[in-house]
């Protein structure tokens, strides 16, 4: 352990590379948040311990090959590590500089001024940049080394050049979940900087860039040969931003492609096998950070690829990493060796036995064996894994983002975007799997995912089901259907099967009905809170598709899901027709002759509620139903609110009727049911069982006594 030293001293005559086994940059906002105000309100006087840096020097055979970095090394004796902990206050530092520079640049009076001609404090522009940021080769200065950079060919890297040091003609740039964050570092300083000057000025810059680069301070360790640099990355990545278990598993892959002796395991296999996991990370963090909106939880891939790919069981919590890191990938799996039974010559493509010339097996043919010992686990199990999960990551963000997707057919980018509005729950592994055979047609994958949409509707939208209903069947499905042990009509037919508990048979007719008895109990208790269909989970879904069946009869969208789905306290978007509060006196007048219990039931009956366009429920409130069906004009003769006339089909429709009334919302209502039945193939008994679902069999009793 050194004495404390300031990142000036740091970055004296060094080199910074992240190995291959590092993650990416994984601040955040809160992390940059905490590093920016420690060093604002430092004061100048006072120094701050920042945390340790943990270096590894970096042998001559491999910074030898670091074409654009040799030159510093040996003409300037320059020193090479790689950083094993202290990454992520690194990489900030150097963003932060960069913002400086930039921000240095961009003022009026350094205009058209060279970089040596541009000073903050003593420092120039030139010297800050070639002190923390990159050095160019004279006398051409066509090569440019960065004092801080990544070792391998990674897309962090190539952003961190051309997006973050602005260095021009990128071409294209692959982004990842680590480029976003740089990005978002990046953007974080910008703005806080340009406040900063703003509020305090140039003075007040040139004090932060000081206590910057000189008051904070770290312990700087440097790591002996001697010393297993995996087994300290892992541990000393406990600290702080934990690894996430994705993160940790790239380093034990790596860190075991070090075990294998050379007998085993030859150099080039070796490089190529380690090249194959960095290849398969950098796809993996690509696809998981390709949504820049809605980035993909690592963690949750490494499950669900788990599921697929090994054997899943109910444990709950972590069991996934423990089998991974402590059953499966171990060094004991490499050091342990067992038994492998190699032939001495090349053994016969055939060999005929029979029960009187059947001998022991290493004695068929008088072909003798020799037995060597090999690792449990081989090298070419850690490449079929590393593939498996660099081919899966494809998938995986495919099935999150299925909107405009190149990758998909349009049916199946259709199924796939009704799953995930549905609710996917535990079906994600299986949809996923069902991309990672060959033999599995276009036609076949939407043909499942059709038959998971019904199975989600019917058991859990409908019946009730518990969430975790059959996930553990599904689960190992999803790994049987990878592994081609299990066939698409065979889950389709295990779907079906448990869905038989939602339906009946009549004895006499042998036809067979929906038993809507789990859901009318379910109805029932949302009723006894005057809340009704209102508050069904499944209502959205099934308004748009009701919806969207009428735009693929007649064209036009005019419902966005996006923002048909607001949050949870934010329901504007389903109006009720008949109001919970209505007064107004045409509303009374249509609904005189009903009971005032009733009217709840009227109220949160499924044929009263309406999907809205856009968000006119607060201006339509209790407005009798002429005003609502018709558009709002102020005294210029501008529209000022649009009715059900000129709204989605749903709201046409709905306009079509000449008055609104107990009536109406029964006709609607079976209407909707009888949607139901077409869409998801289930069966009501006879209209006085739809009546008794939508909660209004007391009209159908009206009638008979009338």
């Amino acid at each position: 352990m050194n004495e404390l030293q300031s990142l000036k001293d740091i970055f004296k005559d060094r080199l910074f590379k992240i190995p291959d086994y590092q993650r990416g940059y994984a601040w955040t906002k809160r992390h940059l948040k905490d590093f920016w105000e420690d060093t604002v309100n430092l004061p100048i006087e006072r120094f701050h311990y920042t945390g340790m840096l943990s270096l590894k020097k970096v042998d001559r055979t491999v910074w030898k090959n670091w074409n654009d970095d040799g030159w510093l090394i040996e003409d300037r004796g320059y020193k090479p590590f790689h950083v094993v902990d202290g990454q992520q206050r690194l990489t900030t530092f150097v963003i932060f500089i960069q913002a400086i520079t930039e921000l240095i640049k961009s003022l009026p009076e350094n205009k058209d001024k060279k970089d040596e001609e541009i000073y903050l404090g003593s420092f120039s522009l030139k010297s800050i940049k070639e002190e923390y940021l990159v050095v160019q080769r004279p006398p051409q200065f066509i090569i440019k080394t960065y004092k801080f950079s990544y070792e391998v060919d990674n897309p962090s890297f190539q952003f961190l050049k051309y997006r973050i040091f602005k260095e021009p003609n990128s071409g294209t740039i692959q982004e990842t979940f680590y480029t976003l964050n740089l990005e978002n570092a990046k953007n974080f300083f910008v703005e806080n900087l340009n406040n900063f000057y703003q509020e305090f000025g140039i003075k007040e810059i040139e004090t932060l860039f000081k206590k910057l680069t000189q008051n904070l301070m770290f312990n700087v360790y440097e790591i002996s040969d001697d010393f297993d640099v995996f087994v300290a990355f892992e541990t000393m990545n406990n600290r702080g931003k934990k690894l996430s278990n994705l993160e940790l598993l790239k380093n034990r892959l790596i860190y075991l492609t070090t075990l294998y002796e050379e007998d085993e395991l030859k150099t080039d296999e070796r490089n190529s096998l380690r090249t194959k996991i960095n290849d398969a990370w950098k796809e993996i963090y690509y696809q998981l950070g390709r949504n820049k909106k809605n980035p993909l939880n690592d963690d949750d891939f490494l499950v669900a690829h788990w599921i697929m790919y090994f054997q899943y069981t109910r444990q709950k919590g972590d069991d996934y990493i423990k089998f991974l890191l402590e059953q499966q990938f171990t060094p004991q799996n490499i050091y342990a060796k067992t038994e492998v039974k190699v032939s001495s010559i090349q053994e016969f493509e055939e060999v005929i036995e029979s029960e009187e010339t059947e001998q022991e097996e290493d004695d068929v043919n008088g072909i003798e064996e020799e037995i060597i010992m090999r690792s449990k686990l081989s090298p070419k199990e850690i490449e079929n894994y590393v593939n498996s999960l660099k081919s899966a990551a494809v998938h995986w963000y495919n099935s999150h983002n299925p909107t405009n997707n190149s990758d998909l057919t349009d049916k199946e980018s259709l199924w796939i975007d009704r799953l995930n509005r549905i609710g996917i729950i535990y079906f994600r592994p299986l949809v996923t799997a069902s991309f990672l055979s060959q033999k599995i047609t276009t036609e076949q994958r939407i043909e499942l995912f059709q038959a998971i949409e019904r199975f989600i509707f019917v058991t859990f939208r409908l019946s009730r089901a518990f969430a975790t209903y059959r996930n553990s069947e599904f689960y190992r499905a999803a790994r049987k259907l990878r592994k081609n042990e299990l066939s698409i009509n065979q889950i389709i037919g295990i779907l079906q099967e448990r869905m038989n508990y939602c339906f009946y048979t009549l004895e006499e007719s042998e036809k067979t009905y929906f038993d809507y008895t789990y859901f009318q109990t379910f109805i029932d208790k949302k009723f006894k809170r005057n809340l009704g269909f209102y508050y069904w989970n499944g209502l959205r879904y099934f308004l748009y598709e009701y919806e969207m069946e009428k735009v693929r009869q007649r064209g036009s969208q005019k419902i966005d899901w996006k923002l048909f789905v607001k949050g949870e306290k934010d329901r504007v978007s389903i109006e009720h027709i008949y109001p919970q509060t209505p007064d107004h006196k045409e509303w009374i007048r249509s609904f005189k002759d009903q009971k005032d219990d009733n009217k709840k039931f009227f109220q949160g009956s499924l044929g009263n509620l309406l999907p809205l366009s856009q968000s006119i429920n607060s201006s339509l409130q209790n407005d009798c139903f002429a005003d609502k069906k018709n558009p709002k004009f102020n005294d210029r003769n501008d529209k000022i609110r649009q009715g059900y006339l000129d709204g989605s089909h749903s709201e046409i429709e709905v306009s079509n009727y000449d008055e609104w009334n107990a009536d109406t919302i029964l006709d609607r209502g079976i209407k909707l049911l009888n949607f139901m039945e077409r869409r998801w193939n289930l069966k009501f008994e006879d209209e006085q069982s739809k009546a008794e679902l939508l909660f209004l069999d007391f009209m159908l009793e009206k009638e008979e006594t009338e």
